[in-house]
């Protein structure tokens, strides 16, 4: 097994610098305890914390974690009912915690649907760790990836319309502008946790050239020693973005 960085390492060589990671597993988690799958949620926020805090000794700047997809309001009312709450109860517990420890957090995703009272803890706790710089957490909830994409690119159009933007100068480095992750860098590493490997509509445009690991644990069993395992081992991938090394 690939050596673990140490967590007192602030300067990881060869660590990406921005990881996102889609964290499934926790339903299937709770199946195999004959627990009802919100037990697996509640365990997979407690894991949550465990990776944002070994993020600076892992050379980690930027860690985007896919909590609460578009797609996921397909599922029981129960189970969504649940995740909102799981989600306010997460933000009111762990506010202080996320602000006194450097983190600062930003959500992405369309919050036209969710419940004005977790928008308002969102937007609080936002404000609350706004200038903090040890590590940059970023929350999809209720995200998309071609959502996102369509909302910015309805943005676009309609500042071309407006005469704000020349539509003859719009290229691949405009609409990223429009994007929810307009002030965040593209991710290096993309991490799957249970074993499946698609990306499930997660950071399409931004993961363009991204290294992606699929592995088979199952986000609440996923350590800190295995997230250290696969940022040491990314400094170890070829990334030529297309290019020959001569």
């Amino acid at each position: 097994m690939t050596a673990v960085p140490d967590p007192q390492d602030q300067t990881v060589e060869g660590c990406p610098r921005h990881v996102a990671i889609i964290m499934d597993g926790n339903g299937r988690w709770a199946t195999q305890r004959g627990r009802p799958r919100l037990f697996g949620h509640h365990a997979g926020a407690k894991r949550v914390r465990e990776i944002v805090e070994a993020c600076p000794g892992f050379g980690v700047e930027y860690l985007t974690i896919f909590a609460f997809s578009t797609e996921n309001w397909k599922r029981t009312q129960v189970e969504v009912a649940g995740l909102m709450t799981l989600f306010r109860r997460y933000i009111t517990k762990e506010t202080r915690a996320l602000r006194e420890k450097g983190v600062r957090v930003r959500f992405i995703g369309a919050r036209t649907r969710l419940d004005k009272k977790l928008v308002k803890l969102m937007q609080d706790l936002e404000e609350a760790t706004a200038h903090n710089t040890l590590v940059n957490l970023t929350i999809a909830l209720n995200y998309g990836g071609r959502d996102e994409v369509a909302r910015a690119t309805k943005r676009l159009a309609q500042d071309v319309a407006a005469g704000r933007l020349d539509p003859e100068k719009v290229d691949e480095e405009t609409l990223p502008r429009y994007l929810d992750t307009y002030v965040l860098p593209d991710p290096d590493l993309v991490i799957r946790t249970s074993g499946e490997a698609r990306i499930s509509n997660f950071l399409l445009w931004q993961s363009a050239y991204a290294e992606y690991e699929f592995i088979d644990t199952l986000w609440p069993d996923f350590t800190k020693q295995e997230f250290g395992c696969l940022c040491t081992a990314f400094g170890g991938r070829d990334r030529r973005f297309g290019a020959v090394k001569t």
